[in-house]
């Protein structure tokens, strides 16, 4: 069921459990652990590692250098940028009105920007953009876009901070510092 490179200088691997459909594009370097799922047409960029029971739905397009922990769906509409961290049983969702009939059901896209970072059993409402280097804590509830650098938490979340690359906070005011340089980042600049 799962398609393997013919040429070893692009190759990845998945876990003899995993499902990786036929027509789903992925990187060099990119693994793909114990019970994941990837759709046909989904896109994964190179060096990425899919957790255990990572769903990936099609046409979802990953970046490169993504970390996606255990437990986490990206459904169709989410698209996630190069170098972002997607934290255990963390949640995506891509309809506004959700029902089980679903004759209505339209995607809403959702986009997660440039180093993102999104805490364990967070919920990303569809329809938001998390802006560059911010950073959604554990358990948040994400209805409203997000500014590059922003610090979010709780329920609803609200912002409590602005964050440097490497994710340290760097002012706790409600305005963004002059700089985002926390003295110690060691992540390369965009």
């Amino acid at each position: 069921m799962r398609p393997r490179p013919a040429n070893k200088v692009t190759a990845w691997s998945a876990d003899p459990t995993a499902i990786v459909e036929p027509g789903s594009h992925i990187g060099e370097g990119t693994r793909i652990w114990h019970h994941a799922h990837v759709r046909a047409g989904a896109t994964i960029g190179e060096n990425t590692s899919l957790g255990k029971n990572v769903y990936v739905d099609a046409e979802v397009t990953i970046g490169s250098r993504v970390k996606i922990q255990n437990n986490v769906s990206v459904y169709h509409g989410v698209t996630i940028a190069d170098d972002v961290f997607l934290g255990p049983s963390c949640v995506f969702t891509n309809d506004r009105y959700p029902r089980a009939s679903g004759a209505d059901f339209q995607v809403v896209p959702t986009v997660v920007q440039r180093g993102a970072s999104v805490g364990a059993n967070a919920t990303i409402v569809c329809g938001v953009t998390l802006g560059e280097w911010s950073a959604i804590g554990a358990g948040a509830v994400v209805t409203h876009d997000v500014a590059a650098h922003q610090l979010v938490v709780g329920s609803p979340a609200r912002p409590a901070g602005w964050v440097c690359q490497c994710g340290r906070v760097v002012s706790h005011d409600v305005a963004p510092p002059p700089s985002f340089d926390c003295g110690q980042c060691q992540v390369a600049p965009a």
